[in-house]
C-alpha cells in the first residue's frame, strides 16, 4: 500500500479538523445533544485539560508549552525513523496533525474544541475531537508496526 506524502497527510487532517471545530462553534448550541445514532452524538463543549480533562488545573500557558514540547518529540523521533517503518510514520504524522490541531485551539482560544459523544442511556465516553481520533489512531499505526518488527524479529532469530 503506498502511502500519501506524510507532509500532506498533517497539513490535511489540520485543516478538516479547524473546520469541522469552525462548523461546530458556528452551528451547534453549546452542551445541547444533537442525536446522530443511538450511541453518538454531537455534543459542543470545551476542554480545558488534555485527554479526559487532565491537568486543567494548570492553565493554557503551561498546556501549550507541553503540547509544543510533546509535538517537538514527535517530530523528532518521526525524523529518525527508518523510511521502510511506512506505518510508524504515518503514526507519527497523525500525531503531529492532531496535536498541532488541538494546539491551534489552546493558543486562540485557551481550550480545545470538543463535539463527539459515544454513550448508551446509562454510560458515556469522554467527548472528543477530530484531532484526539487523529491522535489515538496514529498511536495505533505506531504499534502495529512495532508488532509487526518484533514479529518480523521473532521469525528470523527462529529461522521462519
Amino acid at each position: 500500500m503506498k502511502l500519501p506524502p506524510l507532509p500532506l497527510v498533517v497539513i490535511a487532517g489540520i485543516v478538516l479538523d479547524q473546520a469541522i471545530k469552525w462548523l461546530v462553534e458556528t452551528r451547534l448550541v453549546f452542551e445541547e445533544l444533537v442525536q446522530v445514532l443511538p450511541f453518538l452524538g454531537l455534543y459542543r463543549t470545551w476542554n480545558f485539560g488534555i485527554a479526559f480533562s487532565k491537568f486543567s488545573h494548570l492553565g493554557p500557558l503551561a498546556l501549550i508549552v507541553m503540547t509544543v514540547l510533546i509535538v517537538a518529540f514527535v517530530g523528532w523521533l518521526w525524523s529518525r525513523a527508518d523510511m521502510e517503518k511506512r506505518y510508524a510514520r504515518l503514526g507519527f504524522a497523525l500525531i503531529v496533525s492532531g496535536a498541532i490541531g488541538n494546539l491551534i485551539d489552546r493558543v486562540f482560544f485557551g481550550h480545545v474544541i470538543d463535539y463527539i459523544l459515544f454513550h448508551t442511556p446509562v454510560w458515556s465516553f469522554a467527548v472528543f475531537n477530530l484531532a484526539d481520533t487523529l491522535i489515538s489512531f496514529g498511536a495505533f499505526f505506531i504499534l502495529v508496526q512495532e508488532f509487526a518488527d518484533w514479529r518480523s524479529s521473532r521469525q528470523r532469530v527462529s529461522g521462519g
